[in-house]
C-alpha cells in the first residue's frame, strides 16, 4: 500500500465550543500522530479494492464506516492492532491500539490550528481549495501551503470525518466532520466550524484523514467519552427556541 505520511503532534491544549449550549471546554491532548494529508483514492484503491479515477485526490463519497473500515484494514497491512471492533453497525473505538484511527474532534482542531487562535492559520487563497477558486471538484492533495504541523488541506478542499458525535440529543448517531470543502464560502471554512452526517452518509466534498496513538484506560480519550456522549444524548437542559429532538 502507498505509505501514510504521519505528522507528530506534540501534547497541548484545544478549546472547543459548543454552539447549541453556548459553552466552551478546553481539552488537554497527549502526543498523537496525524496524516499529513487527508487519504487519497490511490490508498483506498490498493486496500479496498476500488478503481482510482484521480490518484492523488482526496478519498470521498466515503462514509464514516467505510472511512472506519478502511483505519482497521490499514492497520492490519501494517501489523498494528486494529483501533475498532463492530456489532454490526455499532462501532467501539478501543483507546489503547495503536493502529490507525479516526482523529477525535479536539485532535482534529489542535492539529489543522498548528497554533493559531484565527479562524485560519493562514490566508486562505494560499492554504485552502474554497468555492473562489472556483474549481468543480476536489483538487490533487499538497497543492497549497501547509501549516506550521506540516499538515496540508485542513482547510478546504474535502470536509474530513472524525470520530466524535455531532449532537447526540439533537442528531442521533450523525458523526462530525471538519473543515469545509472545495465548493465552500470562506465562512465554512474556519478551524471551528462543526458539521455532521450519518454513518452511513457519503458526498463529492467528504473525506476523511487518519490518526494513529493509544492511551491508557477505555471509553474516553482525547477529549472524547463514551458516558460523556451518554449524557449528551439525554437532552437535558433548555432547549433553543423552536429546537426539538430527534426520536
Amino acid at each position: 500500500m502507498s505509505d501514510i505520511e504521519m505528522a507528530t503532534i506534540a501534547a497541548g491544549t484545544v478549546t472547543l465550543h459548543d454552539a447549541r449550549r453556548k459553552a466552551g471546554r478546553d481539552v488537554q491532548l497527549e502526543p498523537f500522530e496525524i496524516g499529513v494529508y487527508a487519504v487519497t483514492q490511490a490508498q483506498v484503491a490498493e486496500l479496498l479494492g476500488e478503481t482510482a479515477e484521480h490518484p492523488r485526490r482526496p478519498a470521498t463519497d466515503v462514509s464514516w464506516l467505510r472511512a472506519i473500515r478502511f483505519c482497521n484494514a490499514a492497520s492490519e497491512w501494517e501489523g498494528l492492532d486494529p483501533a475498532y471492533t463492530f456489532d454490526g453497525e455499532d462501532v467501539t473505538w478501543h483507546v489503547d491500539a495503536d493502529g490507525y484511527r479516526l482523529p477525535t474532534e479536539a485532535e482534529w482542531e489542535y492539529a489543522c490550528r498548528a497554533g493559531s487562535t484565527a479562524a485560519h492559520y493562514g490566508p486562505l487563497a494560499e492554504v485552502a481549495w474554497t468555492s473562489a477558486d472556483g474549481v468543480t471538484a476536489p483538487q490533487n492533495v499538497g497543492g497549497k501551503l501547509p501549516n506550521l504541523n506540516g499538515l496540508f488541506d485542513t482547510l478546504g478542499n474535502v470536509w474530513e470525518w472524525c470520530w466524535d458525535l455531532l449532537d447526540p440529543a439533537r442528531y442521533d448517531d450523525y458523526r462530525v466532520f471538519r473543515g469545509g470543502g472545495f465548493a465552500d464560502d470562506a465562512w465554512s471554512v474556519r478551524a471551528s466550524t462543526r458539521r455532521g452526517g450519518a454513518p452511513r452518509m457519503h458526498h463529492e466534498d467528504v473525506g476523511f484523514r487518519v490518526a494513529r496513538g493509544g492511551f491508557d484506560g477505555s471509553d474516553a480519550a482525547q477529549g472524547w467519552s463514551a458516558a460523556v456522549d451518554r449524557e449528551r444524548a439525554a437532552g437535558d437542559g433548555p432547549l433553543p427556541r423552536g429546537w426539538t429532538p430527534r426520536r
